[in-house]
């Protein structure tokens, strides 16, 4: 095991961070103020070679999977909104690889970025009013009608949504089926029934544009069905007949990006530690430095501590999905939702740590705690992530119990009787 970044992740990270520096947080304040789109940095950004396609094929080129938790980290150090709105067609582009036929993936991703110097984004729309991260409780519908599908419903919260240049929408087919009977369709810019609701005013994360994606009687070509008619009719006679099928589409891209979700979150962890230490870095109480006072010292070791467990989870999980090692026991899930928590109470801490300055919005901790809050939000709840983990782990734990019984019974051959008891996997 070596936990050591290469020469390569290395300089790319210095590179991030120095964007992050350099770039990103000189326009933070401006784009969260007036709760704008920043065009001026992602342009930037694509010049730099930090997004596009060209910087996803970096990513997918690593093979320890940690560039992208890299990236996601120090540009959510920079300033999480301004990050969000670099990356936050990933998302999309996530989705139409995991559920997408070689012919659509090649057609769409690229129409999730743009190509040169011009800039597309992208937006995946799951959450619906009512339903949250319930995926399971969606009542947007997908009917056929003839060579077109008609979509309806109402997205919310959807980042870019209304203004991306393809959205990719999760949507129920067959209602009796549950997750089962839902499927993703990729809708154009412009297509007709698709319009943009009520751009979300939000308390953190206010330079990544989030709104609405209204679906009246929307029209697309059938051939944009993610996977195609035949796949969809497969995982719909799998489903009627009772037999196992692969998790939904809107859960498995989820279980993948989650721990990118994860570093994001710790971005803004280490941005608040990293000013907390500056800001107390010279000051004393009662003619003794802060931070060599124990109260503080206690402190500030908890934080850095959760910090660094956090991120070792994270890229734990970025390892094993990008070397294709099934994250059985929640892996995923667990990384998020460790990072997400963490980001909240460290935030938190750390103000109650500076005091009274911390609430004044010239601080940057202000900035740094609302957008914490996020990340114990979307892409599934922590409370979600819990039910998700416990779930994973009971499962696998009845797996290795049912292997260690049917070792033990072969062990004392037949017509024994085997004391059931779990072996190491």
């Amino acid at each position: 095991m070596d936990f050591a970044l290469n020469e390569e992740q290395q300089e790319f990270k210095d590179r991030c961070r120095a964007f992050a520096r350099e770039v990103i947080r000189p326009a933070a304040r401006k784009h969260d103020e007036e709760e704008s789109t920043p065009w001026e940095v992602i342009k930037e950004a694509r010049r730099q070679g930090l997004q596009g396609l060209e910087h996803l094929q970096q990513m997918a080129n690593d093979s320890d999977g940690q560039m992208m938790v890299i990236a996601a980290e120090e540009f959510h150090w920079g300033c999480a909104g301004i990050a969000l709105a670099i990356s936050g067609s990933g998302l999309a582009a996530a989705g139409i690889a995991a559920s997408g036929t070689p012919e659509q993936i090649a057609q769409w991703i690229p129409e999730c970025f743009g190509t040169g110097e011009e800039v597309k984004l992208g937006a995946y729309a799951v959450t619906e009013p009512q339903a949250g991260s319930d995926v399971k409780s969606l009542k947007t519908t997908a009917k056929r009608d003839g060579d077109e599908w008609v979509l309806n419903g109402t997205k919310v919260f959807i980042t870019n949504g209304g203004i991306a240049d393809v959205h990719v929408v999760v949507a129920t087919v067959d209602p009796a089926l549950g997750t089962r009977g839902q499927a993703s369709f990729i809708v154009g810019k412009g297509a007709p029934g698709l319009s943009q609701g009520k751009k979300e005013s939000k308390l953190g994360i206010r330079a990544s544009h989030t709104a609405e994606v209204i679906l009246d009687e929307c029209r697309i070509p059938a051939e944009n069905l993610l996977g195609g008619e035949e796949k969809l009719e497969r995982k719909l006679e799998r489903a009627r007949s009772g037999r196992k099928s692969r998790s939904a589409d809107a859960l498995a891209t989820f279980e993948v990006t989650r721990p990118f979700v994860g570093a994001s979150a710790l971005g803004i962890a280490q941005a608040a530690y990293e000013w907390t230490l500056e800001y107390l870095d010279g000051q004393s109480e009662g003619g003794t430095p802060l931070l060599q006072t124990q109260r503080i010292q206690q402190t500030l070791a908890d934080v850095a501590t959760e910090i660094e467990a956090a991120r070792l989870l994270v890229q734990r999980a970025a390892w094993m999905g990008r070397n294709g090692i099934p994250m059985a026991g929640g892996q995923g899930s667990m990384s998020k939702l460790k990072a997400g928590d963490v980001t909240m109470w460290a935030t938190t801490t750390l103000m109650d740590l500076v005091g009274p300055d911390a609430w004044s919005t010239d601080c940057p901790l202000e900035k740094f705690f609302r957008d914490a809050k996020i990340y114990q939000l979307f892409e599934g709840t922590s409370e979600i992530q819990r039910m998700v983990i416990s779930r994973m782990q009971a499962r696998e734990y009845a797996e290795r119990f049912a292997y260690g019984a049917e070792v033990a019974a072969r062990a004392i051959g037949e017509g024994g009787k085997a004391e059931k008891k779990p072996v190491a996997a």
